[in-house]
């Protein structure tokens, strides 16, 4: 026999445990806000221990895909989906030198983002783009308002997508990001004539979603990232 392989073991209980909840939820016979049997009918239902029981309910728990209310049971996520994408965002922020491949996946999340904003927006949402720049514009010299307002612009152009899932990875990006580009993001944020074209240029991006126009909110929409991945690369 060559060496290195070894003896497949059987599964651990506890994630054959998970594996059934997730193809339940795959299948529709779960769905978000329905109530799980309690412990102890999954114990008899299942014939496993209370310990295994115990040790998916917390792995589920920590996915985001289940939620314990005191007093109630534990149910199906109904909302906040969050904490699905938070160990993504953990994982990345654990890795070395990826600030550049950020950019790139922002970039691929972002164009598509600002052409179906601009298919999709609503009056209600264009207000809400343009009053995050005006913020920016009006919070130069102010660096956490500064970047509070450029995330909730980006954010809320990714809302008017009316795509949850690109909205809900771009969300679950955004802390990594932060966390590998902030002291980029605060010299960014410190030099006026950069703030101005922000401004500027985040004004382009939101014309062309008021104007329904997919194609120039795309083109607007890369225009600003080659900016920012331009200001990102040391200078020689």
């Amino acid at each position: 026999m060559q060496d290195g392989f070894k003896p497949i073991r059987n599964l651990k209980i506890y994630r054959q445990v998970i594996e059934q909840i997730k193809e339940m939820i795959y299948k529709g016979q779960l769905k978000k806000g329905d109530r799980l049997p309690s412990e102890r009918d999954l114990r008899e239902q299942l014939d496993v221990s209370r310990a295994s029981i115990r040790e998916a309910f917390s792995v589920l728990e920590i996915l985001g895909l289940i939620e314990s209310r005191p007093g109630e049971g534990t149910f199906i996520t109904s909302g906040g989906k969050k904490n699905i994408f938070e160990p993504l965002s953990m994982v990345l922020m654990l890795e070395d030198n990826i600030a550049e491949e950020l950019v790139e996946f922002r970039r691929v999340l972002e164009i598509d983002s600002a052409r179906l904003a601009a298919e999709r927006a609503t009056e209600t949402e264009l207000e809400e783009i343009k009053k995050y720049n005006d913020i920016l514009a009006a919070s130069a010299g102010h660096e956490e308002k500064s970047v509070e307002a450029d995330r909730m612009f980006h954010f809320t152009v990714a809302k008017s997508s009316k795509n949850k899932v690109l909205y809900d990875v771009m969300a679950a990006i955004s802390d990594a990001m932060d966390y590998h580009i902030k002291y980029t993001r605060t010299k960014l944020v410190s030099e006026s004539a950069t703030m101005a074209s922000f401004v500027r240029q985040h004004w382009e991006i939101y014309q062309a979603v008021k104007d329904g126009d997919s194609q120039r909110a795309m083109e607007e929409m890369k225009n600003h990232l080659d900016y920012v991945e331009k200001l990102m690369k040391p200078r020689k």
